[in-house]
């Protein structure tokens, strides 16, 4: 089976502030990093009421629901029951899906 090697590369808060200032210098700092905090509030505030979340063109956060099951303590081998939990997802849009499509 073939595997396309994944580039080591990712981008923090801190990364997308400091390129948000850079393409935006007339904008303040203190603009921007409130902008950005705000807007990962609020996205995560809206997931935690259980609400859906989609960004036209770009994707779609949601919860999903995990069962409960039985998992393993990978240090020491044993069982461990695990709760049922809910985890966010993101799918992505379309126009995003196109995008990454040739990386």
């Amino acid at each position: 089976m073939f595997y396309l090697k994944q580039k080591d590369t990712h981008m923090t808060k801190s990364e997308l502030i400091e390129k948000l200032i850079n393409r935006h210098p007339t904008m303040s700092i203190k603009h921007i990093e409130f902008s950005v905090k705000e807007i990962i509030e609020h996205l995560s505030l809206t997931l935690e009421k259980g609400d859906r979340i989609e960004i036209r063109r770009f994707g779609s956060f949601a919860l999903r629901y995990r069962q409960p099951r039985t998992g393993r303590n990978p240090k020491t081998g044993t069982q461990v029951s695990l709760e049922a939990k809910s985890v966010p997802h993101f799918k992505a849009g379309k126009e995003l899906r196109e995008r990454v499509d040739n990386i």
